[in-house]
């Protein structure tokens, strides 16, 4: 396994950071956290311009057909720059899973259109962690004929408000042991309603939705019986690496402003960035962030095997394994460095003037999305202690 980007690689890097550093500098985050809606203009350049959508689907379904790699290059340069747009619900978690679906007349419907930018989806669970593994909660689905009824809530939805397709997790009812069927479910659907959520960090927006005997057919599941639990599982690590990856950027935008922060600011006549002890926990940052960085490119990498065609070469539960590690070191890298970052800069640190607040609200929210560190940790326990029983 090579961890040195390729040439096309730094070029994805270098121009995402380009574009990113004038379209989502610290004034357009500010306007996006005041606006009710995500900025269209910037979605139709990112989407018509820049083909970011497309990266990870074939070529046949319209995509560019690249790999989570090049995602992850993507992911962590939008993370220094608390890019607000759909990219992230649409590419990074609804597109994921009807890659991973076995339905290929959903794949053919939907996939064109998301690589186009031209319509954008989300991944609706409310879920709960048993055992170390997810189930989800809220809404429950009863079989009928030729089809399925939806009823029940989902909380806290990635762009639940707004999201043209939904990827509806449920409960089977009718079905042993309550299995889990996923349902992609246009936003226009007859008994769906839905409405935004305030959150702490604006520049990610949350929806809820309500589900009031909403009927599907048995053509918009997108996997054959009996395997929707595991499309759910792989749906949400694979979200969990793409997260992680935008927080290593996060992380590092984080470090990056407090050492120009420190090299401006004066006391006792010298710089504080000259001072040991600042010296010393700029030092155990930076090492944090390069954990995380190794163990999300890592993670990355084995992603990429399982939506590609390497998937044979994957050992059993490597997924599940790479994907805790990675959000554990980048979530708390994460909230380190935006906690360090506030301090550092002392009075002013948590001004609104200033950023470093910015990436504290996002650090924490992110910290409980697709499972916190202590969630992940249980689920490691769990996979380690499979292998002695």
């Amino acid at each position: 396994m090579d961890f040195a980007l390729s040439d096309e690689q730094l070029m994805i890097q270098e121009s995402a950071a380009g574009f990113l550093a004038k379209a989502s500098d610290s004034t357009a985050v500010r306007a996006a956290m005041e606006s009710d809606r995500y900025n269209g203009e910037l979605w139709r350049q990112i989407a018509g311009e820049l083909c970011w959508p497309a990266l990870i689907i074939p070529e046949d379904h319209g995509g560019l057909g690249l790999g989570f790699v090049e995602q992850a290059i993507l992911l962590e340069q939008m993370g220094r720059r608390l890019l607000s747009s759909p990219f992230f619900a649409s590419a990074c978690v609804a597109t994921p899973a009807l890659l991973l679906s076995d339905n290929e007349a959903l794949k053919a419907r939907w996939l064109p259109e998301l690589a186009a930018g031209s319509l954008t989806a989300t991944l609706a669970c409310s879920a709960t962690t048993r055992a170390g593994h997810v189930l989800p909660q809220g809404v429950q689905a009863t079989a009928e004929d030729n089809g399925w009824r939806l009823d029940g809530v989902c909380e806290a939805v990635l762009d639940g408000a707004e999201a043209d397709l939904l990827i509806v997790a449920a409960q089977l009812t009718d079905a042993p042991n309550s299995a889990i069927g996923l349902f992609a479910v246009p936003a226009n659907q007859p008994g769906l309603s839905r409405r935004a959520l305030p959150t702490l960090d604006q520049t990610r927006r949350l929806g809820h939705l309500s589900l009031e005997a909403v009927q599907v057919s048995t053509e918009h599941c997108l996997h054959a019986p009996g395997a929707g639990a595991q499309l759910l599982d792989t749906t949400l690590q694979l979200a969990a690496i793409a997260l992680a990856c935008e927080q290593t950027g996060s992380a590092q935008q984080c470090l990056d402003l407090t050492l120009a922060y420190l090299g401006e600011r004066q006391q006792f006549g010298r710089s504080i960035a000259s001072f040991q002890a600042i010296k010393h926990r700029c030092a155990d940052l930076m090492l944090e962030i390069e954990s995380a960085r190794s163990a999300c490119y890592y993670a990355a990498c084995v992603a990429h095997e399982v939506l590609g065609t390497e998937g044979d070469r994957l050992i059993a539960g490597e997924l599940s394994e790479v994907s805790a590690v990675a959000k554990i070191h980048a979530s708390e890298a994460f909230m380190h460095c935006a906690a360090e970052s506030i301090q550092l800069h002392g009075g002013v640190g948590f001004t609104w003037e200033y950023d470093p607040h910015l990436y504290f609200k996002r650090a924490r929210a992110g910290e409980q999305l697709f499972g916190n560190p202590a969630q992940h940790r249980e689920r490691l326990a769990h996979l380690i202690l499979e292998q002695f029983t």
